[in-house]
């Protein structure tokens, strides 16, 4: 499942998709808050997705929330994304989501796989502030990718041999700038840098992106976010590449692919805490949609211009709980 790329653009152990990408949870930065009089403490290790603190309710002023030094989100739900990378069928897939804290480091998303930030903070005690200061995040990335490795929807593309699945192994590191258009809001600028591990397409993929969140009323919020996926030659031949022998068992012509930028995503991520508390924790219900175009020899391959299309879109909606 490449497309989206985000999120920061999430599936197997965090949002979609996606997401993968830079959207996903931005664990560790400073805590989000409505534009309301009761505002929740503000600090580093702020809440997933769709937690607007500050929307406090009855609690006592500056009551510190669920999120502090070890909190967890976990939740499932369902997805649909393309086969594979440029296939135009479809297929559903479960979306799982863990993201959290524990012992200060943060746990996010990453596609079929997760990142770690060692730069969290403390939610201070006190009254709520209106900093300006960025934030940093940084730590090691994993992901598992398995495009063409199993449930490939085409009838001529499952002629060609089955891929392995990948290991990618890497770091991630980004900052981010608070309260630049409203109250409690939040820019992102982030690069991922990665490595396959497991010798099956044995290339690099660089991943930079940026996302913007913001609450909305007490309980929801939206995060939007841009990303670019760019892959060395390696990469762009094991996924891309039509060989001799693929040719000769589905009639595509032989074509041969290299590095350079494989696709452009868009993803939006909404979120909504069901008792209308974002900070207490408990029930909501998260969704993603997105699109990314691929372009380059991503695009012009036979697996995409022939049998698929370059405009992939994927989406999926879940529950989750906070604790």
């Amino acid at each position: 499942m490449r497309s989206g790329q985000t999120y920061r653009k999430f599936a197997a152990i965090a949002l979609v998709g996606a997401i993968a990408s830079p959207l996903s949870a931005n664990e560790g930065e400073p805590s989000e808050s409505a534009a309301l009089d009761s505002e929740a403490p503000q600090g580093q290790a702020g809440p997933p997705p769709g937690v607007a603190p500050g929307a406090g309710g009855e609690r006592p002023p500056f009551e510190k929330p669920v999120f502090d030094e070890t909190w967890a989100t976990v939740g499932i739900g369902v997805g649909l994304v393309p086969s594979y990378s440029g296939s135009d069928d479809y297929r559903l897939f479960p979306l799982p989501l863990v993201v959290g804290r524990v012992g200060g480091i943060g746990i996010s998303p990453n596609g079929p796989g997760f990142t770690l930030n060692f730069l969290t903070q403390d939610l201070p005690a006190g009254p709520p502030t209106d900093s300006q200061d960025p934030t940093f995040s940084f730590g090691p990335s994993f992901r598992f990718r398995n495009d063409r490795a199993n449930q490939i929807q085409d009838d001529v593309v499952e002629l060609a041999e089955r891929l392995d699945t990948a290991l990618e192994v890497g770091a991630s590191g980004g900052v981010s700038f608070p309260s630049v258009f409203r109250p409690r809001d939040r820019i992102s600028v982030s690069t991922q840098v990665t490595w396959d591990v497991l010798g099956a397409h044995d290339g690099m993929i660089i991943s930079p992106s940026v996302g913007y969140f913001t609450p909305i009323g007490r309980a929801a919020s939206l995060q939007l976010g841009a990303s670019v996926s760019i892959v060395d030659d390696s990469y762009a031949d094991y996924y891309y590449t039509v060989t001799p022998a693929q040719s000769a068992a589905t009639g595509l012509a032989q074509f041969t692919a290299d590095g350079g930028i494989e696709s452009l995503g868009l993803t939006a991520i909404g979120t909504y805490d069901l008792d209308g508390n974002a900070l207490n924790g408990g029930f909501g219900i998260y969704g993603i949609v997105g699109y990314s175009r691929l372009v380059g020899d991503a695009a012009d391959t036979p697996f995409t211009s022939v049998r698929g299309t370059p405009n992939q879109l994927f989406g999926g909606i879940g529950v989750a709980y906070t604790f």
